[in-house]
């Protein structure tokens, strides 16, 4: 367990808020933006169920006064991840995003990289959380 720092703490809140707003725009509004982004519109209403969860639990862990360690840096991972796979997305062909379209991956895979290396930061800052 970790005490977090409030770089951290921040990180991970901002990070729950701005991810629960993209749940809910993806989830109930992709049949809306599938048609102004040239994107799948199961690809869309996917990623906003899984933001969902996602939400959740980094809101959940955003709230705790130590945090696991592990779990901080499976959510900066998984932020990179997401980050990679959706520049790599752009570039696999297996979706033809007009120009809107593209902006939209690109500046949601740079808020999320930007996430990721805030948590990081943050993480280094913390410290070792001492048993009660």
């Amino acid at each position: 367990m970790i005490n977090p720092s409030l770089l951290l703490r921040r990180a991970i809140q901002i990070d729950a808020a701005v991810s629960g707003a993209m749940a809910l725009l993806l989830t109930f509004g992709a049949s809306l933006l599938a048609p102004l982004l040239h994107l799948p519109e199961p690809l869309l209403l996917e990623s906003g169920m899984f933001l969902i969860g996602y939400a959740a639990l980094v809101g959940w862990l955003g709230t705790r006064d130590a945090m696991p360690r592990a779990l901080v840096m499976v959510i900066i991972a998984g932020n990179a991840l997401w980050t990679l796979g959706s520049i790599g997305l752009l570039f696999s062909g297996a979706v033809a995003p007009n120009l809107l379209g593209e902006a939209f991956v690109a500046l949601q895979a740079i808020a999320v990289g930007v996430f990721a290396e805030l948590q990081y930061l943050g993480l280094r800052r913390s410290s070792t959380a001492q048993p009660a």
